[in-house]
């Protein structure tokens, strides 16, 4: 036995070990295959390949401007001819790197020892963007303030949480059909891979184009426009050229089953385009590069938040706030549930009777406090990060995966010109790794039935189209919808005649709502007044007979259900009749 082995079974036999679950712990409902060592890696692997967030998200926040001001009569909409404003930018940017390291710690660190789960948090990705761009605009010039914007993001979370803990959140996400949560693993898988291919978080092999909307990339900086467009030299550049040879250093180590390898991979690529100047480096001679390069060298540093903290403005008055608010919660909602369930599919983790995972309420709860706390900090809303996935890929199963994680983002506080100087080309072959490793689920969608394919193709099309996760199940649910609605009106009007020729042949979503795990989609404060209604009430029978939602008649609306939209009791890929019987 190597000491590595003594290592994981030491730990596995501790508190720590039964509290997270680890293979050979002796808890109930071990996580199979689950290792401290393996998570440890795993952990890293997951934060190497989210770390871009750092530099990013401060990049996208400080551009809406953050606390500062100028006069804007003299100097113009955007303040860009003012030195005290681009002065006041730095600071901003400096607060929002530290902002984004310190919630990202917090809720990992959260998510990992109350959820048990390998699922990382950060600010989201999207949503930054419509924060710093649509509702507060670039340098302020939309119709709301940072400051009231930040209150928006705060009353966000709160509703979160409040609904997780009523347990609105958690039944809303196990009533969507399992065609579409399939499809959303999926369609995130192929959303990944476009990422790792752009040049923005990925090796630049695929840019923007004016005709074709996007075409083959990879030409040199210095060949580009202003809209990142290659004019010229396409694939002659050297760190697209490093960014494949790390793609295919990944997945020839995987082959072999070599372990880290994911991590080794960015880690090469990033060793190797750090010095300069070279034709690969992170760092050229530009003014940018040079910012980047000053940054980099300072290795350890450290900014308290001045400027972003606690600075909310409570007004809602203007109906520019409301739509601010209802886009951030429909939208981070299903950003949030499609990852999570997404993750929890491609980590193995899935109760395919409940359509739920293990620690779902907790993780909703954790996510909806994150994101109040992260808008005292001045961030927009946090998030799941579908880059969680390169952990899991690397065996991560448990919560100290994410642990591991938070504590890194810690130690990026002090070591942020380190962790937010990794090429982009050094993580995308991570990205595209990780969605092609998530495409495996596509089998399992019920391509036999129009109304179960159709939804989950559109799902799995719009999430990386429509470069939103949410858009994407929307588009689904909505066509899942109206599709089937439709079907089941014709049904009815027919009395039982008309039905699709492949009727028997659907997944079974109503016969899971209506019976196998229609009880464990109630949330419990539900099934609490159901049973002690009848008790309230008892001494008034005719309240008491309108008021009483007990079990039985719960069990009698089932019933109810079940007869007027007949179900079938099989597996929806097993020979079922054409017809529903009469």
């Amino acid at each position: 036995m190597s000491w590595i082995d003594k290592v994981n079974t030491f730990v596995a036999r501790t508190v720590v070990g039964r509290w997270f679950r680890l293979e050979g712990s002796g808890a109930k409902r071990e996580r199979v295959g689950s290792k401290f060592s393996i998570e440890l890696r795993a952990g890293l692997t997951i934060f190497v390949a989210m770390a871009y967030i750092i530099s990013t998200n401060a990049l996208i926040l400080t551009d809406s401007g953050g606390t500062c001001d100028c006069d804007r009569e003299k100097f113009g909409a955007t303040c860009d001819d003012d030195p005290a404003y681009t002065t006041c930018l730095q600071g901003i940017k400096l607060d929002m790197i530290t902002a984004t390291c310190a919630i990202s710690c917090f809720a990992c660190i959260l998510m990992g020892l109350l959820a048990n789960l390998p699922i990382a948090l950060a600010p989201g990705m999207g949503l930054n963007a419509y924060f710093a761009y649509t509702v507060v605009g670039y340098h302020g010039t939309g119709k709301v303030s940072y400051q009231n914007a930040l209150a928006a993001v705060c009353i966000e979370g709160i509703i979160f949480f409040v609904l997780s803990v009523i347990g609105l959140r958690q039944w809303f996400a196990r009533m969507i059909p399992a065609a579409l949560k399939t499809a959303t693993g999926t369609g995130i898988g192929i959303y990944l891979a476009f990422i790792g291919l752009q040049s923005s978080a990925g090796i630049g092999l695929i840019t923007s184009s004016s005709s074709t909307l996007v075409e083959l990339g990879g030409c040199p900086p210095e060949y580009r426009d202003e809209n990142n467009v290659c004019t010229s030299h396409h694939m002659e550049g050297g760190p697209m050229w490093l960014g494949v040879l790390g793609l295919m250093l990944i997945g020839t180590m995987l082959l072999y089953r070599l372990k880290g390898a994911i991590l080794i991979g960015i880690f090469i690529i990033a060793i190797i385009s750090w010095p300069r100047p070279t034709a690969v480096t992170y760092f050229p001679h530009t003014q940018a590069g040079d910012e980047s390069f000053d940054f980099f060298r300072k290795v350890v540093t450290f900014h308290p938040i001045k400027n972003t903290l606690a600075q909310f403005h409570w007004d809602a008055s203007s109906g520019d706030f409301w739509i601010a608010l209802i886009t951030f919660l429909y939208v981070d909602i299903l950003d949030c549930t499609g990852t999570m369930f997404s993750m929890a599919k491609f980590g193995g983790y899935m109760d395919e009777r409940t359509q739920d995972f293990e620690g779902s309420s907790m993780a909703f709860l954790v996510d909806s406090a994150a994101i109040t706390i992260g808008s005292v900090f001045g961030s927009s809303p946090v998030t799941a990060f579908i880059e969680s996935g390169a952990g899991i890929a690397e065996g991560g199963r448990t919560g100290i995966c994410t642990i591991v994680t938070g504590i890194m983002f810690f130690i990026a506080l002090f070591f942020a010109p380190i962790f937010a100087s990794f090429p982009p080309w050094a993580t995308g072959p991570a990205l595209i790794i990780v969605g092609s490793m998530m495409m495996q689920n596509v089998t399992q969608i019920n391509w036999k039935y129009i109304g179960d394919a159709l939804p989950a193709f559109i799902t799995i099309i719009m999430i990386p189209f429509g470069y939103s996760i949410g858009y994407g199940l929307i588009a689904g649910l909505g066509s899942f919808i109206f599709i089937n609605s439709l079907a089941f009106v014709v049904y009815k009007l027919s009395r039982g005649r008309i039905v699709p020729p492949n009727f028997g042949e659907r997944d079974d979503w109503l016969a899971f709502v209506t019976r196998g795990g229609f009880k464990d989609n109630i949330p419990s404060w539900m099934m609490w007044v159901a049973g002690k209604s009848r008790n309230t009430f008892s001494s008034d029978g005719s309240v008491a007979e309108n008021l009483s939602c007990d079990l039985g008649s719960i069990t009698e609306l089932k019933e109810v259900a079940v007869s007027s939209y007949p179900l079938s009791t099989k597996s929806s890929h097993s020979p079922q009749p054409s017809h529903p019987p009469q």
